[in-house]
Parts: C-alpha cells; structure tokens; sequence
C-alpha cells in the first residue's frame, strides 16, 4: 500500500480548500490537496453568486464571472428592480473560478491528488491518517495537521467521530441554458408558494446567452424535491422565465449547503474545518463561496503557524475559529432569523415584502441580501422604512445581537 507523509493535508478541491493549500503552501509547508473527483469541479454544486467587493478582495480575473447591476425580485404579485449604476454584485463561472483558486495552490507547490476519496480517518501519535481510494488504489496520506474542507459531507470530521449531519439544510436543483433572450446585467430571485415552498428560484446570467434557473428548497420545512420543482416552473414559464423565449439545455447542477446557523466547533487537535463543513454561509440566499475563500486562506495561515509553534493543539488553532466568528456569526444568527420568518410568508406577505424592497436604497438593498447586518445599519433602515417588515428585521436582529 502506498503511503504520503505531509505537513498539512487539505480535503476538497473547493474554494475553502484550494483556498488553504494556497496559503499554507505560500508559508513554505509541504501541502496535499485532495480532490474525490477526477477533475477539479468537474461535478457544480453551486450558482456562484458572489459580490464585487469580493471579486476584488480575492483578485479573481474578469473571465471567471459576469457582473451584476439589475436585481430583480417577483412574489405572485408583485415585481420590483433595484438597478446600480457600476455592477455590485457578481455571478461566478464556478469551474473556472475553483480550477484558477486549485491553480495558484499548485504554483506555490501544493501537490494535487484528484479521484482521490477519504473512506476514513484514524488519529495518531503524529497526527491523522486517511485512508483513502485514490485512483482505485488504497492509499494512506499522514497528516500533522488536516483540513476539512469537504463540504456538506465533512467526511474527515464525521469519520473521527466529531459531527453528525447536518439537520438544516438548503438543496438546490439548477439547468444551465443557453436562451434565447438573456439579459445579462439581470439577475431574479423568485418567492411564493409556486416557485418554492421553502425558499426561492432564481435566474442567474453568466454573460452571452448563458443562464442558470433553480429552485432551492429548504429541509427539512419542505419535502418538495427541488429538481421536480425546477421542471415544473420552466414548464408554465412563470414569471420571468417567460421571458428568456427558447431555452438549449447545456448541464444539470445539484448540490446541498448547511443552514444549521453556527452550530459546530470549527477546531480540534491537528483539525480544523471550513467552508461548508463549518456551516460557513450567509442564510438568506444561502451563499458561501466569499467564506470560503477567506477563512480558507485563514485556516491555512493559521495551520502553518501552529506548525511553526510546533503546537498542533485545539488550543493553538483556536485563533481561526476566533477570527471568523468575530466576524461573521452576529451576522448569520440575524440572517437565520430573517430568513426564518421567510419561510412562514403567503403569497399575499410576500408582495407586500416586495413593497418594503423597492424603498430600499442600493447599499441598504447589499447589506439585506448579504446578511451584512450591523446594529447601526438595521436603525437606520428602520427609520427610513417605517413600513412593519423593516420594523420586524430591526427587532429581529437587535434580539440576535443580544443588544
């Protein structure tokens, strides 16, 4: 049986895990990047919606994404369009994007294991080992420190025994086609009972005559399957889907994201997690790619110092679940109230939502749909939107901040 010693081992190819191997790789260690797939994001999971401050944070190249200045909301009976000047948000083309992030792991020297499955995971005096099927060979990789960046599944996490499932969870069905009709400055979020249940449908353009329609479904508050949804809604060409005329099927994505809030520790000896396998993503239209990639890279910063200190304890890596809770869990527990009472609209609610919406500036419509919520923000919404939906978001997040 072979074997491969490593300093670091990160599993899953993603954005959080080639995200890691970069850094860690950069800071001088000897790093493997395993991926189960043949290639590098071979198989979407994702409709990569992102924002532009993103996009420039994490310097992704312009062929990677199709900017976003039209954001286009419709419940049953009602239809709103916030537009921007300058795009401000961004839709990903997601292979390109995962293959460019797993690139500038490999030209810091990461070392790319791909076809390559994690079947268990066993401590040891130095570290952890993986078993695992690479390439249709056992093989063992040992690492001093791992990081489980494997997603939804956090194989490496559930096989020591760490975690369970997750309970809440989004699962989301999308047909990428080509259309006859697209505009690409557009992007819409469908509400209401006959897009989904327990969520939303979207049309997101990837430029040209490229766009992605899904139906997302929130579980277990629904036992609709997402991908019967999806066909029924492109069938009766509801709503703006009407307007995209002739539609070329080019691929079928289906993926499932955690919407559990922050419910999991992130660190443990020689372990630590991100990306999905922390439950790193915003509620609201279940996001994480902009997660990913930065707490990514600070898991594999953090990864190399412990190894620098020579301390591979939870202790010593705690600064990583420190860092990225700081920043974003006042956010996501507001967001998962938010996004809880979402669930419980009617149709007629949701209209009136979309009331509330069109009275929303730009940067107050951003913060909204990011979860971006600050205390000061959601007071100054509520003064300037009297209507009872701010006045509900206001009180909702002042009871998640605990303030």
């Amino acid at each position: 049986m072979k074997e491969f010693s490593y300093d670091i081992i990160v599993v899953g190819a993603g954005p959080a895990g080639s995200s890691a191997a970069f850094t860690a790789a950069k800071l001088g260690h000897r790093v493997a990047l395993l991926e189960k797939e043949e290639t590098v994001a071979q198989t979407v999971r994702t409709s990569g919606v992102t924002w532009m401050d993103s996009i420039s944070e994490f310097e992704i190249p312009e062929h990677c994404y199709n900017p976003i200045k039209n954001y286009g909301f419709c419940s049953p009976g009602n239809e709103v369009i916030i537009s921007s000047d300058v795009p401000r948000a961004a839709v990903l083309d997601v292979r390109r994007t995962y293959r460019w992030l797993a690139d500038k792991a490999l030209k810091q020297e990461a070392v790319l294991y791909t076809n390559t499955s994690v079947t268990s995971a066993k401590r040891d005096s130095n570290g952890i080992t993986l078993h695992t099927l690479s390439n249709k060979e056992e093989v063992l990789f040992h690492g001093k420190i791992v990081i489980d960046a494997s997603g939804f599944q956090t194989v490496v996490a559930k096989s020591l025994g760490l975690v369970t499932q997750w309970k809440r969870f989004g699962a989301g069905a999308e047909y990428e086609f080509e259309v006859e009709n697209a505009d690409a400055n557009t992007w819409w979020l469908m509400v209401g009972q006959d897009y989904s249940p327990a969520g939303y449908a979207w049309i997101f353009p990837l430029g040209g005559n490229i766009v992605r329609v899904g139906v997302g479904v929130g579980k277990p508050e629904s036992t609709e399957d997402p991908n019967e949804r999806l066909k029924q809604i492109i069938d009766k060409k509801l709503g703006p889907i009407a307007k995209l005329g002739k539609m070329k099927l080019i691929e079928f994505h289906y993926g499932l994201i955690p919407n559990d809030g922050l419910s999991r520790k992130t660190v443990y000896d020689n372990l630590i997690l991100v990306g999905d396998s922390a439950g790193q993503a915003n509620p609201l239209v279940l996001e994480g790619i902009r997660y990913a990639i930065r707490y990514g890279r600070i898991a594999g910063e953090t990864a190399a110092n412990a190894l620098l200190k020579g301390d591979l304890t939870e202790k010593s890596l705690m600064p990583y679940e420190e860092n990225w809770k700081k920043a974003i869990q006042s956010k996501i527990n507001s967001a998962s109230k938010v996004q809880a009472r979402w669930l419980t609209l009617s149709d007629q609610e949701w209209d009136r939502e979309l009331d509330v919406i069109k009275e929303l500036s730009m940067d107050e419509f951003l913060d909204f749909i990011k979860a971006d919520f600050s205390l000061g923000s959601i007071v100054k919404m509520a003064v300037s939107h009297p209507k009872l939906a701010v006045r509900q978001l206001f009180n909702i997040v002042r009871g998640a901040t605990g303030r």
